[in-house]
């Protein structure tokens, strides 16, 4: 090749800047080619490991979200609801291994079976305290990544874990077989690169004319002109402090005067720290600095680097308008983090004080100095507010932010905003209020100007006022006043607090649903429930009545469980005691329906088996009827599974007979302070059918106590049933002293957990015994002459009784029904009396006929009789025997002639 004088030049010696500049590119190229292959050998490391945590991490939550997972964890056989799920999750998501297990680490599934039951081996704690673990491990398949995240139940706790994990090399292999073609593309791009380089350092000498490094350096001495262009300011300061150029951006941004060259930097009016930091050339990367109304990023590096002048280069980019967008994202994200914090701290309980108390003490918090919440009355009670809200009385239910005194409505002040005031006006139609100046008295005033003056005497200055508004109807209204910040509120401020309150009105809402929803449950149930003992002498009794989860929500307050104890003929009582599985208003009418058979069946005075074949029989026929009434809609409501223990006590004797239908055994309490629990032969429970219920019977010593109770008494999360039963024991053994009531307090305080998972019924009965002195018996022979004999028996006994009043009403009855017994019945005949509440005549035989009360025509000679009793008496019936029956009344005594006053 020709020289620039024609001297010939070997682009070997490159001598030329062209020969330099081909030599330095095709450098470059080698270089950049292979720090890109080199970059991409290690960011394919990365991103394998990174990929293989997102692909797990993502596995393992989208399956712990998965719809039935709470289900399938709390079923019985957790693993074979959930190793099929698992499995297939696997295997679509291209995982290695997808596990569920419980909060201690057992593992629920796993890809090898025999794994299954076993310890997951990795780091589970801070899911088990609902954080995520995302770890780097090796396992017997190799290096891998695993992802532990916790299940959440609908109550927020966490009831299980799920890790997926997945192999680093299965996720590497995909970068890796792009390998070939990587490097076929690198070699492809430096070779065309080089041929590129070549053709560019030809033109490049060519238009150069074989120019050296020297001359190069004279045409690069007119650089200034390209440095107009620039959009960034550009100055060089040389190492003695003087300024060697500035571009035009930088003389804008920094005002500098038209001859800056040449001079030192202190003498051009800088800000010190715009003047200290050009002077100093210390290395700067993208520091903010202020300089009048622009904010300014400087960037700065030294000169003297691979033996260049002494000196720095500083770079100026103008940042104000960046800053400005920077900000108002800052506000909206500082605003979604508000309204994310308010989801997940107000409506924490479906209690709707409670709920406006979180919402005024986190609008006070975090948005406002101050805040009331004033809610409908009617909605505090749990109804149906007005559809417009217009005149609504409303009741002061929350203050946030502590307010001056006297300034603000106290809480339970009844507040009722007139149409003629502004928020009266715009309350009806659900639209918000905003007033940036109250001391301008705008209209806000006019509900209360003596209050208004005083909340501005004590600086609050702006308000913003927002209903309280939830499917269509107005709940209340939420006012958010400030005082200590000095800015006043503005319309995006007014924007916040309407999404604020819109997402408080739904808890609002609900809390006010629950309420109502909750008292009408438990108003059912208390009214299916005894509220008092009634009136008798056999037994001294007192009851607990406990349901689970009471004031926790859910169904709180609203069980199955029920006991009684019903009066029975022969002034006999009969103790009851039952229990239906499952909460709410199901299980609440259920229980219901059992109690009233109970009393029914319990006044055809049948034994206490027969009683609970009755019941038995009746659970299944609401069990069929209920199964085909069911639309398919909904799960059947079946009640199989109710249990009962049903016992008669007859103090004349002391006797006590019991029956059990899948029910816990009672305890019994003798008078020497002994406990143990009697052996009731075990039924089944209520609904299964056909099987037959046995009998217990005992004699029980006066003062003797029967402890009759649920299993939710005795058994627990933490407790099993017989732990539960030795403690109940433990507990009441040695303390005959104890009453009725002490003994319920004692049972409750030593097993009642502090959140009871099922309800608790518990019923103490202390015996008593009637005295010969309040009982008389006599044998009648089947002959008429008899009945004579026993009415003047019965007479003596009466006046030795001090009851001659009753003698006249005693002996027709006892004519009447001992002479029937004589006419009609089978002998032997036994006549009792009984000095109790009422006074008791009872004629038993061994007949099975039943006497029946009948209209008598006016030509009839008999037939009268018992029509006469039933007329004289207060009540009478008939009881079967296992031998006879017994006809018996009941005749009601002055006030103070009971047994109960005798005793």
């Amino acid at each position: 090749m020709a020289g620039r004088y024609g001297r010939p030049r070997s682009v070997l010696r490159m001598r030329t800047v062209a020969g330099q500049v081909f030599l330095l590119q095709v450098a470059i190229v080698l270089l950049l080619v292979a720090a890109a292959i080199a970059a991409l050998v290690l960011q394919s490391g990365n991103d394998s490991e990174r990929e293989a945590r997102n692909r797990s991490l993502a596995v393992a939550q989208t399956f712990a979200s998965s719809p039935g997972l709470e289900a399938a964890l709390k079923s019985p056989h957790p693993t074979a609801v959930l190793q099929p799920r698992a499995e297939a999750a696997r295997r679509g998501s291209g995982v290695d291994f997808v596990v569920v297990m419980n909060t201690d680490g057992i593992r629920y599934t796993h890809p090898i079976p025999n794994r299954i039951g076993k310890k997951f081996v990795g780091t589970i704690q801070p899911a088990v305290h609902g954080g995520i673990v995302t770890e780097k491990t090796t396992g017997t398949i190799g290096p891998l990544v695993q992802a532990v995240v916790p299940v959440f139940g609908h109550r927020g706790t966490i009831v299980g874990l799920v890790s997926a994990g997945i192999t680093i090399s299965k996720v590497s292999g995909v970068v890796n077989a792009q390998f070939p073609l990587i490097f076929g593309s690198a070699a492809g791009v430096l070779l065309l690169t080089t041929g590129g380089t070549a053709l560019v350092t030809r033109r490049l000498r060519r238009q150069t004319h074989g120019l050296g490094p020297a001359e190069m350096t004279r045409m690069y001495e007119h650089h200034d002109a390209v440095l107009h262009a620039v959009r960034e300011g550009v100055i060089i300061v040389r190492g003695d402090g003087r300024l060697v150029l500035a571009n035009d951006e930088a003389r804008r941004l920094l005002d500098l005067p038209p001859d800056v060259e040449g001079r030192r930097v202190a003498d051009l009016g800088l800000d010190p720290a715009t003047a200290a930091l050009l002077e100093s050339g210390r290395i700067v990367t993208d520091e903010v600095h202020p300089v009048g109304e622009r904010l300014l990023a400087v960037n700065q590096r030294s000169t003297d680097r691979d033996g260049g002048p002494p000196g720095s280069v500083t770079t100026l980019r103008d940042t104000t308008e960046l800053q400005a967008v920077t900000g108002r994202a800052d506000v909206a994200r500082g605003r979604l983090k508000l309204l994310y914090d308010a989801g997940a701290e107000i409506g924490t309980t479906l209690d709707v004080v409670r709920t406006c108390e979180e919402l005024a003490g986190f609008a006070a918090a975090r948005f406002s100095d101050l805040v009331t919440v004033d809610v409908a009355v009617s909605v505090l009670s749990g109804e149906e507010p007005t559809a417009t809200g217009a005149g609504i009385e409303m009741r002061r239910t929350a203050v946030g932010g502590g307010p001056p005194d006297g300034s603000l409505y106290p809480v339970g002040e009844l507040i009722r905003f007139a149409p003629h005031t502004t928020l009266g006006a715009r309350l009806p139609a659900g639209e918000p209020f905003l007033d940036r100046d109250l001391a301008a008295f705008a209209g806000w005033q006019h509900h209360d100007p003596e209050r208004a003056r005083q909340i501005v005497a004590h600086g609050i200055h702006s308000l913003i006022a927002v209903p309280l508004r939830a499917r269509g109807v107005i709940l209340g209204v939420v006012l958010f006043w400030r005082s200590r910040s000095p800015e006043p509120f503005e319309e995006e401020d007014l924007s916040l607090a309407e999404e604020l309150v819109a997402r408080a009105a739904v808890s609002i809402d609900n809390a006010r649903r629950y309420t109502r929803e909750h008292a009408m449950a438990v108003t059912l149930q208390r009214s299916l429930l005894p509220r008092a003992l009634p009136d008798q002498n056999a037994v001294l009794a007192a009851f607990r009545y406990r349901p689970a989860h009471a004031g926790l929500g859910g169904p709180g307050g609203v069980g199955g469980d029920w006991f009684d104890i019903i009066p029975l003929p022969g002034a006999r009582v009969a103790l009851v005691v039952g229990d239906v599985v499952g909460h709410g208003l199901h299980a609440a009418a259920t229980m219901g329906r059992l109690r009233t058979a109970v009393h029914n069946f319990a006044n055809l005075d049948v034994p206490p088996d027969e009683l609970l074949w009755h019941l038995d029989e009746l659970v299944t026929r609401i069990d069929q009827d209920e199964g085909a009434e069911s639309t398919g809609d909904g799960p059947k409501a079946s009640v199989t599974g109710a249990t009962c223990l049903y016992a008669i006590y007859d103090p004349a004797s002391g006797v006590c007979t019991m029956a059990r239908a899948g029910h816990v055994q009672p305890l019994l309490l003798r008078p020497d302070g002994s406990a143990a629990f009697v052996d009731v032969p075990g039924g089944p429970p209520l609904g299964l059918g056909g099987l037959p219920f046995d009998t217990c019977r005992l004699e029980l010593p006066e003062g003797s106590s029967l402890v009759l109770y649920t299993d939710g008494l005795v058994e627990d999360r933490h407790r099993d049933i017989d732990e539960g039963m030795a403690l109940l024991r433990r507990t009441l053994a040695g303390r005959p002293d104890r009453t009725p009531e002490e003994t319920c307090e004692a049972a409750l305080g030593a097993l009642l957990p502090d959140r009871p998972a099922d309800d608790i019924a518990l019923l103490v009965a202390r015996t008593r015994v009637l005295g010969a002195a309040h009982i008389a018996d006599w044998d009648v022979p089947a002959d008429p002459s008899a009945v004579a004999q026993v009415r003047a028996a019965a007479v003596r006994k009466l006046a030795e009784w001090g009851l001659a009043d009753e003698t006249f009403t005693s002996e027709l009855i006892l004519s009447e029904l001992v002479t029937n017994a004589i006419r009609y019945a089978v002998g032997p005949i036994r006549v009792r009396l009984i000095r109790d509440r009422s006074l008791i005549c009872e004629v038993a035989d061994h007949s099975s006929t039943s006497p029946h009360l009948r209209q008598a025509a006016t030509t009839d000679e008999g037939g009268r009789g018992l029509f006469l009793i039933a007329q004289l008496a207060e009540r009478w019936g008939t009881r079967y025997t296992s031998d006879g029956k017994v006809i018996w009344t009941e005749q009601a005594l002055p006030d103070g002639e009971s047994a109960a006053d005798g005793a």
